[in-house]
């Protein structure tokens, strides 16, 4: 990905005052609620997204909640949810099961999606729903652009997830402050690093591997090997913990990795 996405907001909307009602996208927003927000994807993101033949879709959807006290004018954490592509799951869909864990340690959580389906469910399909969901979101908060982010998915939505923290990284249109993978048997982000090459630096976000001890797609030995791989490729914060279960979604091991993440990144 040659053009680097960049995200650029007039500093008037800066003296917005926060004692109005708090909005985005029309949609009232509220302190530990849920909204679905509608938002138009602008030509550079279309493009993206309709590569590999994909049809060009000109309005995207987003879930997002907000932790309890959510006031636009301080700094809030983002975990930005992936879903695996089978089963036909979208990002959006993937959200609710995120929401307690983030609400609780005080995170916003997003997914995001189309309003039509892909022919192809792409990285750049989604990097580019992904993309003009953020942009829609700093055009009516630009302070959200120093916010830190974190990546999270499961099975594949956590493969998926390593190789999007990377690209935005590159873009420099992101503060990565962690990366929440469940369910991986394979190391994705440790090949987009090389890809990309987003800089030294993104070897210092931690990363959390969750791995189920009775998992038999992602099996223990296989995120073992997926730990080895970051560190080998330099990560310096890998962290694999394993729980009683298969192949599935923790939220307690969700709410654990939210806390490392704040804790290493001091925000």
């Amino acid at each position: 990905m040659r053009r680097l996405i960049a995200f650029v907001f007039p500093l008037a909307l800066l003296t917005a005052s926060v004692s109005e009602a708090v909005t985005l996208a029309g949609q009232n927003v509220q302190g530990g609620g849920k909204i679905e927000i509608r938002f138009p994807v602008s030509k550079y993101f279309q493009d993206l997204a309709a590569q590999a033949g994909n049809p060009r879709v000109e309005t995207g959807r987003a879930v997002l909640t907000f932790p309890p006290g959510f006031d636009p004018g301080r700094s809030w954490p983002i975990l930005i949810v992936t879903s695996t592509s089978d089963f036909n799951r979208t990002s959006a869909m993937d959200a609710d099961w995120y929401r307690a864990p983030a609400t609780a340690e005080g995170w916003i959580v997003l997914g995001s999606d189309a309003t039509i389906t892909p022919r192809i469910d792409s990285t750049q399909w989604r990097l580019g729903l992904l993309g003009a969901a953020l942009e829609t979101i700093r055009k009516e908060w630009p302070q959200s652009s120093k916010w830190p982010v974190a990546f999270a998915g499961f099975s594949g939505g956590s493969k998926r997830s390593g190789i999007l923290g990377a690209m935005l990284a590159k873009s420099g249109s992101v503060r990565v402050c962690g990366f929440f993978l469940s369910g991986i048997n394979e190391d994705r982000l440790g090949e987009s690093y090389k890809t990309y090459h987003p800089g030294a630096g993104f070897l210092e976000v931690p990363v959390w591997l969750s791995s189920g001890d009775r998992d038999p797609i992602a099996t223990p030995q296989a995120h073992g090997v997926v730990k080895v791989s970051l560190e080998r490729t330099g990560f310096k914060r890998v962290r694999l913990e394993q729980f009683a279960g298969g192949h599935q979604l923790k939220m307690t091991e969700v709410r654990r990795a939210l806390q490392w993440f704040r804790q290493l990144g001091r925000f």
